[in-house]
């Protein structure tokens, strides 16, 4: 999963940085409005942690620019700006959760999960489909009930695949969700990644559609 930070405070998005980054996320930062307006118009994340308090522009006009031009990717407001008429002004403006500093970073991740599977259709927050259980809160994957260990890779992968079941994926779009920008790879760096996974995983979860993608398919009731 692929998530941006808007945060000008430093060390507040060091911390949240770190957080994400042992949280299996693949998280990217900026810290001026103006920008992360622009990046969020312009590329695609699974969840942006937003800030209001940002120079150039604020983050709540940041936030009504996004969603009139039907962005719709989840967004977690940060702030320090504590009255409840700020919480129900950022979220009339299309938030999907509002947290006040300071927060608890446990909290923060579990905001995160619970926007990206409502965003995704998921209700519950373990993801089931078939012998593969994926829970985002201890990072564990188990088949048929027994632990599989992944590298951070194969995790957002097979996490993307589960949150996207139902519909092929594109090897484009898993490329842009499952590395941040500046990260260097190999132009066949999913195909090798999802051989990865179907070999550790060991069973018949995800399909290849020539041309098109990569297919997991609904989980059944």
């Amino acid at each position: 999963m692929r998530l941006l930070v808007v945060e000008d405070d430093d060390r507040i998005a060091n911390d949240i940085m770190t957080a994400l980054a042992a949280a299996g996320y693949a998280a990217e930062r900026e810290k001026d409005g103006e920008e992360a307006w622009f990046r969020g118009d312009t590329e695609d994340f699974d969840a942006i942690v937003l800030d209001l308090g940002l120079p150039s522009m604020d983050g709540l006009a940041v936030l009504k620019r996004w969603r009139a031009a039907g962005r719709r990717m989840p967004v977690l407001v940060l702030t320090a700006r504590g009255s409840w008429v700020e919480r129900v002004e950022g979220i009339d403006a299309g938030a999907d959760d509002y947290l006040a500093k300071p927060f608890r970073m446990e909290e923060l991740l579990a905001r995160l999960r619970a926007i990206i599977r409502r965003s995704a259709g998921q209700a519950a927050p373990v993801l089931v489909n078939g012998p593969v259980t994926l829970d985002p809160r201890q990072m564990k994957v188990t088949v048929n009930g027994v632990p599989v260990h992944l590298s951070p890779q194969e995790y957002r992968l097979l996490s993307y695949l589960l949150h996207h079941a139902g519909r092929v994926v594109p090897q484009l779009e898993l490329t842009e969700h499952l590395y941040a920008q500046d990260y260097e790879r190999e132009s066949n760096a999913i195909e090798v990644l999802v051989g990865r996974l179907r070999r550790k995983l060991g069973v018949d979860l995800i399909e290849t559609r020539r041309g098109f993608g990569y297919f997991v398919a609904e989980a059944k009731s």
